[in-house]
């Protein structure tokens, strides 16, 4: 993975239960690898990381009691054109170890949870069964995260969720913190995860931004120019 990101530690202080202090203000950190940037919620405290200078995020108006997630902020931040993801709960839970209970898959490439997997993190693994799949990878600042799908979710799960997060759990080490983005309106997946030990930690969205860059100019008319927003040409 590299070296690890500054936010990285952010995120494993608080699976053991120490947060920043809840203080309103946002701290700014470089962007993420691969073009992305976030901006993470805790409680009273934001972390932003960004290419942008510390003034001109703070030139915005966040802080660290929800306005680091408002739409205008996160439109300013990813540029007119930029993408930016959903808000989810950031939760966290300790590997279980032992035996693994899922096998890999090796078939699942066409997968939409899994193609959403590798375009935003690496090294993701694929596993599961009967009940669904899971994706376990590198994902925001490094972190291990997992995400599940449910092959069927019609007949309202009968408990496969959970058994297939408990058994997902087995993959990690022992004692090893696992983190998951969880959409909040995704009730049903939330209460699965809460029901098998995780915990919420704060909130975030992940940004791949579009910014018109310094100097890149483009010829419009006689002694005129435009910038291209985000050519670097």
């Amino acid at each position: 993975m590299g070296d690890a990101h500054p936010l990285l530690p952010y995120f494993t202080a608080a699976a053991d239960g120490c947060f920043p202090p809840v203080d309103g203000r946002v701290t700014v950190l470089p962007p993420l690898a691969g073009g992305l940037e976030c901006s993470v919620a805790f409680t009273g405290h934001a972390v932003v990381a960004t290419a942008l200078t510390d003034r001109a995020v703070h030139a915005l108006g966040p802080d660290g009691f929800g306005a680091s997630l408002s739409p205008d902020f996160l439109r300013h931040l990813a540029g007119p054109e930029g993408w930016i993801g959903v808000t989810d709960a950031t939760l966290a839970a300790r590997g279980t170890g032992g035996p693994p209970r899922l096998a890999a898959l090796t078939d699942a490439d066409a997968h939409p949870r899994v193609r959403h997997a590798r375009e935003l993190r690496t090294n993701v693994t694929v596993h599961g069964d009967a009940r669904g799949l899971i994706t376990l990878a590198d994902g925001l600042a490094g972190r291990r995260e997992l995400s599940i799908e449910l092959h069927d979710v019609q007949d309202g799960g009968q408990g496969r969720g959970r058994s297939l997060l408990t058994d997902a759990l087995s993959l990690v080490p022992a004692g090893q913190p696992v983190f998951a983005a969880v959409s909040p309106g995704n009730a049903r997946s939330l209460r699965a995860f809460l029901a098998c030990g995780f915990t919420p930690l704060g909130s975030e969205v992940l940004l791949r931004p579009e910014r018109e860059q310094p100097g890149a100019l483009l010829a419009v008319g006689p002694g005129e120019t435009a910038r291209r927003p985000g050519t670097g040409w």
